[in-house]
């Protein structure tokens, strides 16, 4: 459940399971600006840079990062992108973080933003965007030590904020600052408003050279230090990080014009890339991505798996760039999605048992982070459904249905992204010099070149990477139609196995439902043989039978009258997760992979272009780092 904050009578917050107020008596602007910001340099130290990563112990009610965030906005030669990191092991509720606002009428719309985000954070990584991707927050839920061990973040500024040490003595502890120090580079500025001899013979010890500077009332002194240590620092190396030097010339080829593909030349040309998009296809999304309507929503279990905990910030990313990029009500909507779990034969319906329930306590406040994401579905959603109080239920609140194709082309519509369709790679080659690679027609007449290429397709990619990777292909196929028999449909998707999406405007002006899909593995024929497709219609018919039983007849005469299908192929790996990396970074430099989406592009296409983008660039992980790894191509090679 959210923090517990009670507020003192001038209207300042204070932890009572600390003792201690979260501002200085004067709100902390003062200490924010002077401590911090100005303690380490800032903003005259990031001029001109591409990207600078700041690193905070204690993020509390988020004011040194509104007001590192308003400085950045200010500042004329600002660095292209932000990251702010901060560690956070109880994080206060957004309604607290509204009251608690500051009145400055440079931070109070600043700060609108960071509450209209700040929900479901449970224990882990959150990344919350702003500035349309150029600040971007990542959030450690959890014990500040173990959160920077696990994630090792790089920093070039180091704000060490927290409670006193008298009060939380765990975020000042040596092994704590032993992380932080891991996470510097030589000649990262650190600063803080405590002088706790502890505190300055932790940061001695491990590399720091620290100064005691004027305080900013009431503190008569605060903290400066500079990471120079008399050693050459080493960082513990990550176990799913391979990295090769990036090339000096940002020109970057991408294989692929669906979702996948669009996704990371979108954040390469944030980044500075001048980026090529070749695709065997005339227009963007043309293969699986060129689904008419389809959902992002998370996966849940029991024992919160590997996939639940990627799908949550899959979601979250994808609701960040559809909010940033497209109509809501035409191209997508944050509608919720309820989840029929029909193979349950104990009405389970698969999350944390703490999500599910309600009333006073831990456990079981309504209030949970969890019960943001995903809870038990009420009376009035499951009479919407036609499903009976029996039937195991679940809502998901961050979810709804999006037209991938729409997003695709709003993702290439962006300065340094040029499209070159009917570009059939047949195979690559490196250059002469072995500094470039050469993609070649079938014919081995050139097509492009460039140093860095990353493989992002589906079907059809996968013969340009390795043999032995244990790829599969799989068509699915969707019956859909138009206005008929809608309103006896219910208002919001509902998905379980298989999907219902009704209510969607079509192009036609008129508006459709979707139902489907197939997953027919080992099948990759286009367009699908007549037989094949009324196969098809005759399995999603079941699919909505068993899905909503009461609702199906209404699309009855729909399935009789052979409904409209689409068909695409999607691409998959063994373990059903995505591969983003280095396809093989000792024998094939400058050559990744961003592919095997399968069924759940809509959800993590967007999130795996942004780790890779991250993973080249050394900047902080848009998630867990123990998830970077289990997506890792790296994990073919074991």
């Amino acid at each position: 459940m959210p923090e517990p904050i009670d507020w003192l009578p001038d209207g300042t917050p204070y932890s009572p399971r600390f003792g201690d107020r979260y501002h200085s008596e004067n709100g902390g602007l003062d200490q924010a600006r002077q401590v911090f910001l100005a303690g380490c340099g800032l903003p005259e130290a990031w001029a001109d840079q591409p990207m600078w990563r700041i690193l905070e112990t204690g993020f509390g009610f988020g004011l040194n990062f509104l007001v590192t965030w308003a400085a950045w906005k200010a500042a004329p030669q600002r660095p292209q992108l932000l990251h702010f990191v901060s560690t956070e092991a109880f994080p206060v509720a957004a309604e607290d973080m509204r009251r608690a606002m500051p009145q400055d009428p440079a931070l109070r719309p600043l700060a609108e933003q960071l509450a209209a985000q700040f929900w479901g954070l449970l224990p882990g990584v959150h990344r919350l965007s702003f500035e349309g991707g150029q600040v971007q927050l990542t959030l450690y839920v959890g014990d500040a030590q173990t959160q920077l061990r696990q994630q090792m973040p790089t920093a070039d500024s180091i704000y060490l904020d927290g409670f006193s040490p008298a009060r939380n003595p765990e975020i000042w502890d040596p092994r704590t600052l032993k992380a932080v120090a891991r996470c510097c580079r030589r000649g990262t500025r650190l600063a803080t408003w405590t002088i706790a001899r502890a505190v300055r013979d932790a940061l001695a010890e491990n590399g720091f050279q620290v100064r005691k500077m004027p305080g900013v009332p009431p503190k008569r002194d605060n903290l400066q230090a500079l990471f120079d240590p008399r050693w050459e620092p080493r960082r513990r190396p990550d176990p799913w990080s391979e990295s090769p030097a990036m090339p000096d010339a940002r020109h970057c080829i991408v294989l692929g014009g669906g979702l996948a593909g669009a996704a990371v030349a979108f954040q390469l040309a944030q980044r500075g890339w001048r980026v090529d998009v070749l695709d065997q296809a005339e227009a963007p999304a043309a293969g699986a991505s060129g689904l008419p309507a389809g959902l992002f929503a998370p996966h849940v279990s029991p024992d919160d798996s590997v996939l639940s905990r990627l799908s949550r910030s899959g979601v979250r990313a994808t609701l960040q760039q559809a909010r940033a990029l497209l109509e809501p009500g035409r191209d997508w909507l944050h509608c919720g999605v309820l989840e029929h779990r029909v193979e349950s034969t104990d009405g389970l319906i698969g999350l944390p048992r703490e999500w599910q329930l309600e009333g006073p306590g831990a456990m079981g406040d309504s209030r949970h982070p969890g019960r943001d994401w995903s809870r038990p579905a009420d009376a009035a959603q499951r009479a919407l459904a036609g499903l009976d109080d029996g039937a195991a239920a679940c809502w998901h609140a961050q979810a709804g249905w999006i037209r991938p194709a729409r997003l695709v082309r709003a993702l290439l519509n962006r300065p340094g992204i040029a499209w070159h369709g009917g570009r059939e790679v047949a195979r690559l080659q490196r250059d002469a010099s072995d500094t470039r690679w050469q993609l070649l027609d079938a014919q081995g007449q050139p097509l492009a070149e460039a140093a860095l290429v990353v493989i992002a397709g589906g079907h059809g990619s996968d013969r340009l990477l390795p043999a032995h990777w244990p790829l599969q292909r799989m068509r699915g196929q969707v019956s859909w139609g138009e206005e008929s028999a809608l309103a006896s449909l219910p208002p919001f998707p509902v998905n379980g196995k298989g999907s219902l999406v009704p209510h969607i405007p079509l192009d036609t002006r008129e508006a459709g439902w979707f139902m489907g899909s197939s997953f027919e593995r080992d099948v990759d024929q286009l367009p699908p043989s007549p037989a094949d497709q009324a196969q098809a219609h005759a399995a999603n018919a079941e699919r909505l039978r068993t899905l909503l039983p009461l609702k199906a007849p209404a699309l009855a005469p729909a399935f009789a009258a052979t409904p409209r299908l689409w068909a695409g192929v999607r691409l998959a790996s063994h373990d059903r997760l995505p591969l983003v990396g280095p396809v093989d970074p000792a024998q094939q430099p400058g050559l990744w992979a961003c592919t095997a989406m399968g069924a759940r592009g809509i959800t993590l296409a967007l999130l795996c272009a942004e780790l890779l983008a991250a993973r080249l660039h050394g900047e902080p992980l848009p998630l867990d780092a123990r998830l970077a790894q289990a997506l890792s191509t790296g994990r073919l090679r074991a």
